[in-house]
């Protein structure tokens, strides 16, 4: 197995070759930044002090995240599935009882990404559990090295089976996308990632260029991305993170939202 690092701000996985860059790639994009202290790497070894908290959300929804925090701090959904469960998002760290809850719960069938700042070690994850992860084509020159596990696709809806769809949106990244679900919910429910942000008070849902660094879309990168997303139905959405979820007016929320943007935009 090639000998990997971790950027410690971002938590991507990256190979530790000797000509390396000295900078993460996530992280000098407008996208991320690099922190006041400098770029600083951490060996996976070094994260086996950490645990992974598994929360259950709902009948067929878990969150795992890395306690305590480490680079992002975003959580990773579970969903279980007849046909297969499906991972939402990474997180950059895999430990021994969260592999054998969800082999518990029946292994993985699919890896799928929201955007590229939660790839981590997504083939890590790929290698335990033996399944694809489908990347959007357009966010292909993020992936940071090669395996068998990833599958780029193209288009703007991927199916995965039991009404599980990843539907490409845009915005944040040319390839960000969202997971969406049929049936765990009366009208749907769309796990988000950083496609779209919510507020802390759950009254509204951003997009963004960057979100740390509070750069706006462009209005084209805008309408594109909002006439995708105002085609689908949902009451419940999940975010990247923990306390990110709006459940049973989902939508409201998101039409309310996304018309300030509009308005905005003169759209």
């Amino acid at each position: 197995m090639n000998k990997t690092i971790i950027c410690s701000t971002c938590g991507t996985q990256l190979l530790a070759q000797p000509d390396m860059l000295a900078f993460c790639p996530i992280c000098t994009d407008d996208r991320q930044y690099i922190p006041e202290s400098g770029q600083q790497w951490t060996l996976p070894a070094e994260l086996e002090h950490r645990n992974i908290k598994i929360t259950q959300l709902n009948e067929c929804l878990y969150s795992l995240k890395i306690v305590p925090d480490f680079a992002i701090a975003q959580r990773a959904l579970l969903l279980i599935s007849p046909g297969g469960n499906v991972l939402w998002d990474c997180i950059p760290y895999l430990d021994k009882p969260t592999i054998d809850f969800i082999r518990a719960k029946g292994g993985l069938k699919a890896i799928a990404f929201s955007h590229p700042h939660y790839y981590s070690n997504m083939n890590d994850w790929a290698d335990e559990f033996d399944c694809p992860i489908y990347i959007h084509q357009n966010d292909a020159e993020w992936v940071p090295f090669e395996t068998p596990h990833i599958r780029l696709w193209n288009g703007d809806r991927m199916p995965l089976g039991d009404g599980i769809s990843i539907v490409h949106i845009g915005g944040h990244f040319a390839g960000s996308c969202v997971l969406h679900i049929t049936g765990l919910t009366p009208q749907g429910t769309m796990l988000c990632g950083d496609t779209f942000n919510i507020a802390r008070s759950k009254q509204h849902m951003a997009m963004m260029y960057s979100y740390p660094n509070i750069i706006l879309l462009s209005k084209t990168a805008f309408a594109k991305a909002y006439q995708k997303a105002s085609q689908l139905n949902f009451d419940t959405v999940y975010g990247a993170f923990e306390n990110q979820d709006i459940e049973g007016n989902a939508m409201e929320i998101f039409k309310a939202s996304m018309q300030r943007y509009k308005d905005s935009y003169g759209i």
